[in-house]
């Protein structure tokens, strides 16, 4: 059994970074990956387990975050993701 993923606040801006509200955080085959939506649909991203959409992540962290505020919603999506054994 592999060790579960941790999310980083690099994970975070990295999708914060997306330019598309439909992108997302996603685990595919082991690594923690923002993701383009129109990239979903590919074979590379068929079956990746979807996190958080960078929408749903903005409206959490409002609009100017603080690195200690990245830094908690890191370990929160880290501890779902545990918790759905992914």
């Amino acid at each position: 059994m592999t060790e579960p993923q941790t999310i980083t606040i690099d994970h975070v801006h990295a999708l914060l970074q997306q330019p598309s509200d439909d992108a997302v955080l996603g685990l595919v085959e082991g690594r923690v990956e923002a993701i383009d939506p129109d990239q979903l649909a590919t074979d590379d991203y068929r079956g990746a387990l979807e996190v958080i959409s960078r929408r749903d992540l903005a409206e959490r962290l409002g609009s100017d975050p603080t690195d200690e505020a990245l830094a908690e919603q890191a370990g929160a999506l880290t501890a779902s993701v545990q918790q759905l054994g992914g």
